[in-house]
């Protein structure tokens, strides 16, 4: 059943992001010191102490969940949490988790000490995310047997285990689940500095050589994000394989960075096409989201999760109570409201 959960996780993951996963697996710090050096200082600060202690009383981590825009490193951080910890990692996902024997046959296979990662933990069916409330609690579930009047509960005690679960949507955890958690981390977009570390290092890796300044156009261009800044220096360094000499330097990097369609601000097509189509078919919002995405033709969840938390924080869009509307720093104060610049 545990293979069978790991198979669906697998099967409900986008192509391009299970892509880019592989592409990225060598690239991911294993320890908390490589982790905090790109970035997060208080999550890595806050989080060592609680390893630490943990590791001296000789007993498994609290539950941990993390939660933040998607590519920040959650997934990255619960595989160094295991790596810290000396314990197995099993992960799965919350829509790969579609019943109670799906969830029963991971936890009674988890060893001692184990950490089980949930990515998109939000996502857990409530009959499932019900089950899982007695694991996290007191480590033992109840095991249905027979049906009717024959039906009987057996309690099954598990083995210690650490649950780090990760989200991009925090207010959709119930709050009997999220206070299971004995720590809340929330991860935060990186700044340009700690992007350009984290482009140096993942260069390095490559054995890509890169000049500083190259380094910090890719990380200005990454939208916080370090899945992105890796995306981006791989791109880079295609061209700089193919129309250079194999180094990276600031011509060729805003060359290559111009083709992919990522301006000065990070800004994508994608991006681009939502803030115009507020502007033009809306006359700047505020309009539902509902309404934005039947307009752009993409889901929902997409524009939710992936394009409006960058805009956001540049202030290019904002959240409204009648829907989502062109930003502050989409206007000038020489331009008319209606015509609002697409790019800060």
């Amino acid at each position: 059943m545990a293979r069978k959960a790991t198979l669906q996780a697998e099967a409900t993951r986008d192509p391009d992001d299970e892509q880019l996963d592989r592409a990225a697996i060598n690239l991911r710090p294993r320890t908390l010191e490589e982790y905090g050096r790109a970035g997060q200082r208080a999550v890595v600060e806050n989080l060592g102490i609680a390893i630490e202690a943990a590791r001296r009383r000789e007993e498994p981590l609290e539950h941990v969940l993390l939660y933040g825009p998607p590519g920040l490193g959650k997934t990255t951080l619960a595989h160094v949490i295991a790596h810290e910890m000396e314990a197995t990692l099993i992960s799965s996902s919350g829509p790969a988790l579609e019943r109670q024997s799906d969830l029963m046959g991971i936890l009674t296979n988890l060893d001692a000490g184990s950490v089980l990662f949930v990515d998109e933990i939000h996502r857990l069916p409530r009959t499932v995310e019900e089950f899982l409330y007695s694991a996290m609690e007191d480590f033992s579930v109840d095991f249905v047997l027979d049906k009717g009047t024959h039906a009987r509960t057996i309690k099954f005690p598990l083995k210690r285990f650490t649950l780090v679960g990760a989200t991009t949507r925090s207010g959709m955890l119930t709050a009997p689940l999220r206070d299971r958690f004995g720590f809340h981390f929330h991860l935060d977009f990186y700044s340009p500095d700690e992007l350009a570390t984290v482009v140096e290092r993942s260069a390095a890796l490559l054995e890509t050589p890169i000049e500083p300044d190259a380094a910090s156009e890719i990380a200005r261009r990454s939208r916080g994000t370090p899945r992105i800044a890796n995306r981006l220096l791989r791109r880079v360094r295609d061209h700089a394989q193919v129309l250079g000499d194999g180094h990276i330097t600031l011509p060729i990097a805003q060359q290559a960075l111009t083709r992919e369609g990522v301006d000065a601000s990070g800004l994508n097509d994608m991006d681009r096409r939502y803030l115009q189509t507020i502007r033009d078919f809306y006359n700047g919002g505020p309009v539902g989201i509902d309404a934005l995405a039947a307009t752009l033709n993409e889901e929902k969840d997409t524009l939710v999760d992936v394009i409006e938390p960058y805009l956001l924080k540049l202030g290019l869009v904002s959240r409204t109570p009648g829907g989502r509307k062109l930003g502050a720093a989409n206007t000038s104060d020489s331009e008319p409201a209606a015509q609002p610049r697409l790019f800060p």
